[in-house]
C-alpha cells in the first residue's frame, strides 16, 4: 500500500552568512543595493510594507528562513517558527495567493518573541491594527480579513520563489520602504564590494548636483556624438 505523503518536507540545516557582513548593510538602501546587484535581488514593486513607511515598520536586516505555503494555507509557515530565531526573516510563498491571509497579529506576535525581525509574503495579511501593536515589520502583496486553512502541503528551509526572485535559507533580506531585496548568501562579498562602488559613484553624482550640474557628462558625451541624429524641420516640415 502507498503511504500518505508527508504534509511538510523540513530542512532544519543551513549556512548562515557571518553577522559582520550582514551588519554592513544595515541601513543600507535598496536601491543602491540593487544597483549592486544589477537589479536581480528586488522583489516585486506588489510587495509593499503594509503597516505604513515609517523605519519601524518598514525597514529589515536579517537570514532568510524561506517557506513554501499551498495557496489558502499557512501550515508550513506556522512550522517554519520553529526553526527561526534571532535576527531570522520569514519568507513567505504562497504562489501569490491573495484570497486569504497567512498571517495574523497572533501568528506575527510569536514570531516576534522568537526574535524574528520581519515577515516577507507574496500573499495576504490582516489584523493591521494588531499587527502594528506587535510592532514586527511585515511586507505583502495585499490585507485582507479572510483568514485561511492550516493542512499543508509545504515546505520550510528549501527553496522558493517569491516576487519573481529565488531565495534560499540562509539568504540575506534587506527592506525599506522601497521594497525587499534579497542577496544570496554565496554572492554577499561580492555584493559588499560592489555596494561599496555604488554608494561612492552615488555620492560623487550628488555633490556634483549640488553644485549645479544639470546634465550627467555621459549623456552630454553621447548627445555630441555621432549616435545621434538631430531633427532640424519642425513638425509639418519647417524650418
Amino acid at each position: 500500500m502507498i503511504g500518505e505523503p508527508p504534509l511538510l518536507r523540513v530542512r532544519r540545516r543551513f549556512e548562515r552568512p557571518e553577522l559582520a557582513e550582514i551588519e554592513r548593510l544595515r541601513g543600507v538602501q535598496t536601491g543602491h543595493l540593487a544597483d549592486a546587484m544589477s537589479g536581480r535581488g528586488a522583489l516585486a514593486p506588489t510587495i509593499r510594507p503594509v503597516l505604513g513607511e515609517e523605519p519601524q515598520f518598514s525597514r529589515v536586516l536579517g537570514i532568510a528562513i524561506p517557506c513554501a505555503c499551498a495557496p489558502n494555507d499557512n501550515l508550513a509557515l506556522c512550522a517554519a517558527l520553529a526553526l527561526a530565531g534571532p535576527g531570522d526573516v520569514l519568507v513567505v510563498a504562497t504562489e501569490g495567493f491573495t484570497g486569504s491571509a497567512i498571517c495574523g497579529d497572533i501568528l506575527a506576535g510569536m514570531a516576534r518573541n522568537r526574535g524574528v525581525v520581519g515577515i516577507v509574503t507574496d500573499g495576504a495579511v490582516r489584523d493591521r491594527a494588531g499587527l502594528r501593536q506587535v510592532g514586527l515589520p511585515v511586507f505583502a502583496a495585499a490585507i485582507t480579513p479572510n483568514s485561511c486553512m492550516r493542512n499543508g502541503p509545504g515546505t520550510v528551509g528549501l527553496p522558493v520563489v517569491i516576487g519573481g526572485v529565488a531565495v534560499a535559507a540562509g539568504d540575506v533580506v534587506v527592506a525599506d520602504e522601497e521594497g525587499v531585496v534579497v542577496v544570496p548568501r554565496a554572492e554577499l562579498a561580492t555584493v559588499l564590494q560592489r555596494l561599496a562602488a555604488v554608494q561612492a559613484a552615488e555620492r560623487a553624482m550628488l555633490e556634483q548636483v549640488a553644485t549645479g550640474l544639470d546634465l550627467a557628462p555621459a549623456m552630454a558625451e553621447l548627445l555630441a556624438s555621432p549616435r545621434i541624429e538631430w531633427i532640424e524641420e519642425e513638425e509639418g516640415g519647417r524650418r
